[in-house]
């Protein structure tokens, strides 16, 4: 009788798992579907609203003396009727939302209202069509969205080859960021605030540059970009049994299927960094990848550099060797835009 009672009970462990299982997938893919419909039914709300209100305005209902008043009378009557996501700048978004994108409307479900909300106060469409493909093909987070605007990652996009151009700009804007090539890779200048290392702090050792940057290792896989895995720091190259080197930062990116070695310099670039560079890519192209990886790619991060010598430092040679700038702060915008201008000046 016990063991009968037994074998029920583990019978009826076992449906109750079975049930658990599959009531749990129903679960999890209707609340997938419940957001995504929320999310779209919001976004859709938010955009009508500040349609009505741009429209009476061009009506004349509400006239532009009077803009300020009437909308924080209307905001205080909608918040005590539907909360607080009513207030004054709420709606001034709304209104913004509207009017940034009143002639294509806005992305269905594919982006939240909180992306949103930082994409309208970005002027330029190119730029801001480019952050939307970004959010969506990236799934960026409106932290990681709000990072990459304040780093000026189109502008750094721009000018990470010095080959700026209407096309490059249309492509940017249309497509995002696409990694078909070394090229595709490459930012100037990397920013790493995410240090947090403060303007007036003695210069840096590059060891401790290093460290720092791997005890922040999601966010320098970040700022490094799409399909970068980390392989290790310091990696032995050892010559003639006896003789060793050691490449600052590996990392291995899965869309080129690609090692990318980068070395940390605290000056400016030198010719002979190319040198030593185009050792460690020697090795590895003989000694490490694999007969699927492609050819491996250098990147020398330096303070600064001279295009003169860069020119001479890396021509003849037939590695993929680039180098880029870093700072430790946010980037001035306008200066880039100046330096994008004037690129396409030169053309």
């Amino acid at each position: 009788m016990k063991t009968e009672i037994k074998e029920k009970v583990i019978e009826n462990d076992e449906v109750v798992n079975v049930l658990f299982k599959e009531i749990s997938e129903i679960i999890s893919q209707n609340k997938t579907k419940m957001a995504y419909q929320i999310n779209e039914t919001l976004v859709s709300t938010y955009f009508n609203i500040g349609k009505t209100i741009v429209e009476n305005e061009q009506n004349g209902n509400i006239r532009a003396e009077y803009g300020k008043e009437v909308l924080l009378k209307l905001s205080k009557k909608l918040r005590n009727s539907f909360g607080s996501g009513f207030g004054l700048s709420g709606l001034y978004n709304m209104r913004l939302f509207y009017n940034k994108y009143k002639n294509f409307q806005p992305l269905a479900g594919k982006l939240s209202w909180s992306h949103y909300c930082y994409l309208i106060y970005i002027e330029d469409d190119a730029e801001r069509r480019f952050y939307e493909n970004e959010c969506i093909n990236s799934k960026w987070s409106k932290r990681e969205l709000k990072r990459q605007i304040d780093s000026c990652l189109f502008q750094r996009l721009l000018l990470s080859d010095g080959t700026v151009n209407k096309e490059k700009v249309y492509e940017l804007s249309n497509k995002g960021q696409t990694i078909a090539s070394a090229n595709d890779i490459l930012k100037e200048p990397y920013v790493f605030e995410f240090l947090g290392i403060k303007e007036n702090k003695p210069k840096l050792k590059e060891k401790t540059l290093e460290k720092e940057l791997i005890n922040h290792l999601s966010s320098f896989l970040m700022e490094l970009g799409k399909g970068f895995m980390y392989v290790g720091n310091q990696m032995r190259i050892t010559l003639d049994n006896n003789t060793h080197y050691y490449v600052d930062l590996v990392f291995y990116n899965k869309i080129l299927r690609s090692y990318v070695l980068i070395d940390l310099k605290m000056d400016d670039m030198k010719p002979e960094y190319a040198g030593q560079m185009n050792m460690y890519l020697n090795y590895y192209n003989k000694e490490i990848r694999d007969e699927y990886d492609n050819e491996t790619i250098g990147i020398i991060l330096c303070k600064g550099k001279n295009e003169i010598t860069m020119e001479y430092a890396l021509g003849g040679l037939s590695n993929k060797i680039f180098t880029s700038t870093y700072t430790y702060y946010i980037p001035n915008k306008d200066e880039l835009i100046n330096e994008i201008e004037k690129v396409l000046h030169q053309k």
